[in-house]
């Protein structure tokens, strides 16, 4: 949602490649590919004792029929909420008060007792080694760039690898003075001839990234959050949350038990998210941060597998603050469309007002999304590129959100497998033998009434 770490995309698509970048990601491959088949035979010797988790039936999606149209459902007792679609692109709805005005408040006052910390959106340094070891050329480096092949740099182009920012996001102001600050472009016209570009020393790059103090302001996000605990023995109203988005989503209890907790979010005055997606792409490279230990794999990409986004919004905000989805119901799809001339359509500080569709927030309202297109088996496709998202410019006031991501691998074995073995850990050794990611317990033993 407005939430934490957006998901690791790598440099380069598969399909766009260079050869020895390409050589290096098929090694890769095959070595996820041998995990995999181990996570398939552990997957197997572990199910033949237990029949009814060898296979996992297929997941549950709303159908959103067209935009406004509205179903009743009933996920408390004695009360209907009613479910409108916003969008089919990506498949967006609205529930007005999801949350009471009590348990917004509640949630607040939990995550400030919690302690809040500093959202940061910056590769770690896993991601950073992976990125050296790919030793892709000058050359190689400058053809994946081009994404139109005209043997030159334009500054859509740079603008469009986000995560060449280190955290900082890249504006074409941002770039132009990098490129005075390391002597690249020497015509200053902010375009990169393949000359200018081998010219270049990346080192000088490099340096004046790690150089170059970033204000809140020019970062990718500008936020704090922190993390509820939801299961068992969790605050009655974290249990209630968790037991009404397992009704509204209707997928198995295993499936949202063994998701992230929730994740609770404050933007003041002049927070940011610039425009993301909640989940990474599916490509061989990447692995599912939720699945990896249990699988026993590792790769050079890990990522946040996120079927489902479920957003509440847990305060009106005086100003700004609204959710963007740039391209929702767009009739087509062009990652360069995003960036023409000065304007970014994912930059929520400067052109919220451009996106397709935005959502003000207004307390106890939920919305939710896939962030998956279905594979046409019942399990989860390839990622949903109209899902881009993003939290617009709070100009007066402070926001309030919890996010509540619904975690699935692409890998339906991967998942499957998961799901015995945490079943195994809890009967074997209870909750304290799972791992960290998957119990919040740093609030659990507190109690707060309403």
């Amino acid at each position: 949602g407005d939430g934490e770490n957006a998901p690791v995309r790598p440099l380069c698509k598969p399909r766009g490649i260079c050869s020895r970048a390409y050589f290096l990601v098929l090694m890769v491959f095959v070595h996820l590919y041998l995990g995999n088949v181990l996570a398939l035979l552990l997957f197997v010797h572990y199910s033949n004792g237990d029949e009814t988790t060898a296979t996992l039936g297929p997941l549950t999606r709303l159908e959103g029929i067209k935009v406004g149209h509205e179903r009743k459902v009933q996920l408390v007792a004695d009360r209907d909420h009613f479910i409108r679609t916003l969008s089919l692109k990506p498949l967006l709805f609205e529930i007005p008060g999801f949350l009471s005005d009590e348990e917004c408040r509640l949630t607040i006052h939990l995550a400030q007792m919690k302690g809040l910390q500093r959202s940061q959106i910056l590769p770690t340094e896993e991601y950073e080694e992976a990125m050296g070891t790919m030793q892709v050329s000058q050359l190689d480096l400058f053809r994946l760039l081009d994404q139109n092949h005209d043997g030159r740099l334009q500054l859509r182009e740079v603008l469009s690898h986000t995560r060449l920012g280190n955290g900082r996001w890249m504006t074409p102001e941002s770039i132009q003075e990098m490129y005075s600050a390391i002597k690249a472009d020497p015509d200053g016209d902010g375009v990169l001839s393949l000359q200018e570009f081998s010219n270049m020393d990346l080192r000088d790059f490099h340096k004046y990234m790690r150089s170059h103090k970033a204000e809140t302001s020019e970062l990718v996000r500008n936020s704090h959050h922190t993390w509820l605990y939801q299961g068992e023995g969790a605050h009655h109203v974290m249990r209630a949350i968790r037991q009404r988005v397992l009704r509204l989503t209707r997928l198995s209890p295993e499936i949202v038990e063994l998701s992230e907790p929730l994740q609770v979010v404050r933007y003041g005055e002049g927070g940011h998210y610039h425009a993301h997606v909640d989940s990474g792409p599916v490509y061989p490279e990447t692995i599912c941060s939720h699945t990896k230990l249990v699988a026993n794999e590792s790769g050079p990409f890990e990522t946040s597998c996120r079927y489902m986004t479920v957003l509440f919004y847990l305060n009106n905000v005086t100003g700004g603050g609204e959710t963007v989805f740039p391209v929702a119901d767009n009739r087509t799809y062009d990652e360069m469309s995003l960036i023409q001339d000065d304007v970014d359509l994912r930059d929520t500080r400067r052109h919220c007002d451009k996106g397709n569709l935005r959502v003000k927030p207004r307390q106890g309202t939920a919305v939710f999304w896939y962030n998956y297109l279905p594979d046409g088996q019942g399990w989860v496709g390839d990622v949903d590129d109209y899902s881009l998202h993003g939290g617009c410019l709070v100009t007066r006031g402070t926001k309030w959100i919890a996010n509540n991501w619904i975690n699935v691998d692409p890998s339906r074995a991967r998942q499957a497998l998961f799901q015995q073995e945490m079943a195994r850990l809890a009967r074997e050794g209870g909750t304290d033998s799972q791992p960290e990611w998957a119990l919040d317990r740093a609030y659990r033993d507190a109690h707060v009434e309403l």
